[in-house]
């Protein structure tokens, strides 16, 4: 049995051919050299995590658990120290006498189960557990709830009032408002709320779009946990009358962390949101941006465009940004000057000069913008055209030789043109300066580790032949401990990319209307928002309730 357990796990997978010889040779030479060669094959795209779990769960004949399913005993995180647990990824289970058994993605790491069992005395049995759950579940119970109670404990309503509590690095309620926040960034939350309500402080993750209760804190402590978040983000800890907006930079598990915080006074105190903007997760790659093969060639020949307006454009939380990061980097070059004002500069890109925009000293897009073109710029981003000042700005900027890049709250390509010349422009200026628009919304990817095949319902197929597209089978996720039972994990985006050509310049400028130009697009073979995202559902990238829950069916 020992010489069994003693396998290595690339040969484990060549056995059960979930990889083949040659891929375990180029993985074994290409990964670095402390990297986990699952952790390499998983992030290569080669295997998922589920596989790896079923292979070692049925070669080394070791269970599989979901740790949600846990309640874990707090003498268990006595037992086996923050240090050792978080160091070797292992969570304790369950102790029956002498017996311990702990969950942990690597069940072949014979040193990180003798290390455990010399610090507990006790003998090792073992389970596998995804990496992810198993990253939420201690940062869980070693920091978040560790933290929460002694808060709970060392604080009582009076000593609330005490200034120390959210200065001292070592106090109670910096550690717990640092645990929160690196909770979020565990379970990969987009944002982290903090609403008042009546009786409680309520703290909401947005994951994957949509947003949680994650607990609920005393309303006694809702001032002070409030007040240490505005000192990290530099905000008058004495005003909540007015909005505020701050930022905060944080290093959470060695990941540099930027956040954006806004404050807004409710009701029941101030409401306030942090933006978590993980570095580490920046798209910098337009071919990761999930274009359908048509739209990526026809976005790349918008932004390398000598000159003219590229817009992007759907409601906030729908990517644009990052969309706008991507093309940036693609264009960047030492040859090339780009400067960029945002409000607020989210991503600080290397080579590429960023202003941020600053109301109180009167630096708005409009006077950036117009000090920008004395800089002798190449390409010029906007982070947003919010008003006609600007939207004149830029489109002097584009009939000047400049190519800019800007973004707009609109909710489809076409809706972009009527808006442009609502806010005022002129029809004749708007058809020569506007070279594309992309329309994109967020949508959730079914979980790759339990995504199945399944048939669709008759009114997905109804709702895919009024397009002509024929649906045999579509995917869903079953639910599992890496995407914690949702049947999604991670977002991709659908798009809506219209080219400029002659003809919408003609229609732009006799102020056709706009069911012509979505005729046009028609004829064109440019998708709408909901046939790409219908078309994602097809390739089993996501569901047909995710896509109908961004874009209207016409």
């Amino acid at each position: 049995m020992k010489s069994k357990t003693r396998k290595l796990l690339g040969d484990l997978l060549v056995e059960s051919h979930v990889i083949t010889s040659t891929q375990l040779d180029h993985a074994l030479k290409n990964k670095k050299r402390e990297e986990k060669l699952g952790d390499y094959l998983i992030s290569e795209n080669l295997i998922t995590e589920q596989q790896l779990i079923e292979v070692l769960e049925f070669q080394l004949g070791i269970p599989h658990v979901n740790l949600n399913q846990f309640s874990i005993n707090p003498e268990l995180i006595q037992l086996v120290p923050k240090e050792l647990a978080k160091r070797t990824n292992v969570m304790p289970l369950r102790k029956t006498k002498n017996k311990l058994l702990i969950a942990m993605a690597d069940p072949m790491d014979y040193f990180a189960i003798e290390e455990i069992r010399m610090a507990t005395g006790c003998q090792i049995e073992t389970a596998i557990a995804a990496k992810d759950d198993l990253y939420r579940t201690i940062t869980k119970y070693y920091d978040f709830q560790e933290s929460m109670e002694q808060a709970l404990i060392d604080l009582s309503p009076k000593e609330m009032e005490n200034d120390t509590q959210i200065t001292d690095e070592d106090s109670p309620i910096v550690r717990l408002v640092n645990q929160i926040i690196a909770n979020g960034v565990a379970q990969r939350a987009s944002d982290i709320h903090f609403d008042p309500q009546e009786t409680e402080l309520l703290v909401r993750y947005r994951v994957d779009g949509m947003l949680k209760t994650e607990r609920s804190l005393p309303k006694y402590m809702q001032n002070v946990v409030l007040a240490r978040i505005k000192i990290m983000g530099n905000l008058n800890i004495t005003e909540n009358r007015i909005p505020q907006d701050g930022r905060i930079k944080i290093s959470v598990n060695m990941r540099s962390i930027d956040i954006r915080l806004s404050t807004l006074p409710a009701i029941y105190g101030e409401k306030v949101v942090m933006r978590i903007l993980d570095m580490s997760n920046a798209l910098n790659d337009v071919t990761k941006l999930s274009f359908s093969d048509k739209n990526l060639a026809t976005f790349n020949k918008m932004i390398e465009h000598p000159n003219g307006i590229v817009l992007i454009t759907g409601p906030t939380g729908s990517g644009k940004s990052s969309t706008l990061y991507a093309a940036l980097n693609k264009l960047n070059d030492e040859h090339i000057n780009i400067i960029t004002v945002e409000d607020p500069v989210e991503y600080q890109l290397n080579g590429i000069n960023q202003i941020q925009v600053r109301e109180e000293v009167d630096l708005t897009f409009a006077v950036g913008l117009r000090s920008i073109l004395r800089q002798d710029p190449d390409v010029v981003m906007v982070g947003e055209i919010r008003d006609l000042e600007t939207a004149q700005i830029a489109v002097r900027a584009s009939l000047t030789g400049h190519l800019v890049l800007s973004t707009l709250h609109t909710n489809s390509a076409v809706e972009s043109v009527s808006r442009l010349k609502d806010m005022g422009i002129e029809p004749f200026l708007l058809s020569s300066s506007l070279v594309g628009i992309v329309a994109q919304r967020l949508v959730r990817k079914v979980c790759r580790d339990c995504g199945e095949s399944i048939v669709p319902s008759s009114r997905e197929k109804e709702i895919f032949l009024e397009r002509g597209i024929a649906l045999e089978k579509i995917r869903r996720g079953k639910g599992c401990p890496a995407c914690n039972q949702t049947g999604y994990r991670g977002r991709l985006a659908i798009h809506e990319v219209l080219q400029v050509d002659e003809y919408v310049k003609d229609i732009i400028l006799t102020e056709k209307s706009p069911s012509i130009l979505k005729n046009h697009m028609k004829e064109m073979g440019y998708l709408s928002l909901l046939e790409d995202g219908l078309m994602k559902v097809k390739d089993g990238l996501t569901t047909t309730e995710e896509v109908l829950r961004v874009a209207t069916v016409d």
